[in-house]
């Protein structure tokens, strides 16, 4: 049985003031942009390349998903697009995450809270350490998780955190 690395990246910071028609349409702030490629070059140092990057396709997640696959060196085509990951619950991310092909060992799902922290404390219940400030995924922050067996035990099979990191924690360029 092999390990599967599961990668989670919650979109950088957005621009509010941008005069985005919709929330679906809302850029990166410049904060979000550096974040999101500084969280890349740490992924990039510390995880698996990914075979695939599931991205929810509103702009901001699209942008974040760019800007840190740029750094981690991947191809464009690794990132897909998924509509069902936009503003999802973690049930529907779990269940995205289990239609994965076998063939694929590390994924990176790129997308919004509060989804991606309710994945976490499904996955890793009690294990799970708690921020002082409670904020298990803040903008551009990024998560290391590791699975035993198949995709499609992921929520039933132990999962481990090898390393969650918030971009205010990583050094500037």
């Amino acid at each position: 049985m092999t390990a599967r690395t599961l990668l989670l990246l919650r979109h950088g910071k957005s621009d509010w003031d941008a005069g985005a028609a919709d929330d679906y349409s809302r850029p990166l702030a410049k904060r979000g942009k550096r974040a999101s490629k500084r969280m890349g070059q740490w992924l990039a140092a510390h995880a698996p390349r990914p075979d695939i990057v599931l991205v929810s396709p509103a702009a901001r997640t699209m942008d974040t998903a760019s800007l840190a696959c740029a750094a981690l060196d991947l191809p464009p085509e690794r990132i897909v697009q998924d509509a069902r990951i936009y503003l999802a619950s973690h049930a529907t991310l779990l269940g995205v995450l289990r239609a994965l092909p076998a063939d694929v060992r590390t994924a990176m799902l790129v997308g919004h809270n509060p989804g991606l922290e309710e994945l976490l404390s499904a996955l890793l219940g009690a294990d799970l350490p708690r921020p002082d400030d409670g904020k298990l995924m803040p903008t551009a922050a990024a998560a290391r998780l590791e699975l035993d067996g198949d995709w499609q035990a992921l929520g039933s099979a132990p999962v481990r955190l090898v390393g969650l990191v918030r971009p205010r924690s990583l050094a500037e360029d």
